[in-house]
């Protein structure tokens, strides 16, 4: 495959590889060797987000990260019934782990990279050996006023109609979820898999995920006592005013009894492009460790 115009090298300077699941062809990077950290993003983003902690891990670990159908450089085939739900891409995820056999996994999840792989890993916990996890949950939202109200108008015809028009997600959404004012290519990177109306449909249909989705984040929650012995750290990027370190972090450190926590003040919700080195050190310490 060749590198579409819209991503710079420079910025993303892996090989990209790809594993034919069936309804869909997931593209992923594979960097370095050694223990195996499996990167999960969330929407709507790729794996591009992870691009400064994979070259700065790389040296020491192995560093896989794929992207979601429908999100980065990975595609679903026409007619495949693929829904872009978060049950839709957990079992993607999950295909992926077993096509490429990987095993004693550390999983990196942030947003819905959670929800995701963490079902992944209650179905084959003998996979996965520790969890590094940030601005995320596991459980569903009953209740919260904000993230249930953000559902219906990012999930409705009004949000859909600006996240088809607009490119919402990308255009509003990462701009509001960092401190620090993005380049101007690395923001073209995050367009770049949405240039139409109807590639943006992976960016609603998450927000809708919210609501809809709660059975399937019961079923989670009801499942994670079988990762509870696992070591976890938490790297989270303290102004998220949506994922918040006062509320949803310590709900998760009480899922993780045996954890570390590094809360990163000056980031926000996409902490990995606010604060790239103290992600990486974080990590490497805590893998070190």
């Amino acid at each position: 495959m060749t590198t579409p115009a819209w991503l710079p090298r420079e910025l993303y300077p892996f090989e990209s590889r790809y594993a034919d699941l069936g309804d869909c062809t997931v593209h992923y990077v594979d960097e370095g060797s050694g223990l195996t950290i499996l990167f999960l993003h969330g929407n709507p983003t790729w794996s591009f987000l992870y691009r400064n902690v994979i070259r700065g891990l790389r040296d020491s670990f192995r560093c896989i990260a794929l992207d979601y159908p429908g999100f980065g450089l990975s595609w679903v085939r026409p007619g495949s019934g693929y829904g872009y739900r978060v049950a839709d891409h957990a079992d993607a995820v999950e295909r992926f782990v077993l096509e490429l056999d990987l095993r004693d996994v550390v999983l990196t999840a942030q947003d819905w990279g959670g929800p995701i792989g963490l079902t992944v890993a209650t179905r084959h916990p003998d996979r996965f050996r520790g969890f590094v996890l940030g601005n995320t949950w596991a459980w569903p939202v009953n209740g919260t006023f904000h993230f249930e109200a953000f559902s219906r108008v990012m999930g409705g015809p009004v949000g859909r109609a600006f996240i088809r028009h607009a490119n919402a997600f990308v255009n509003v959404m990462i701009p509001l979820g960092t401190a620090t004012k993005l380049p101007d290519e690395v923001m073209a990177a995050y367009r770049g898999p949405f240039q139409t109306p109807g590639e943006r449909r992976p960016t609603w249909e998450l927000p809708r995920e919210i609501l809809r989705a709660r059975p399937f984040l019961q079923r989670l929650l009801d499942s994670m006592p079988v990762l509870a012995d696992r070591p976890a750290l938490f790297v989270w990027g303290g102004g998220d005013t949506a994922l918040r370190s006062s509320v949803e972090l310590p709900r998760l450190q009480e899922l993780f009894p045996d954890h570390e926590t590094v809360v990163l003040e000056g980031a926000k919700h996409y902490f990995q492009e606010d604060a790239p080195e103290e992600v990486t050190a974080a990590i490497r310490a805590w893998m070190n460790r």
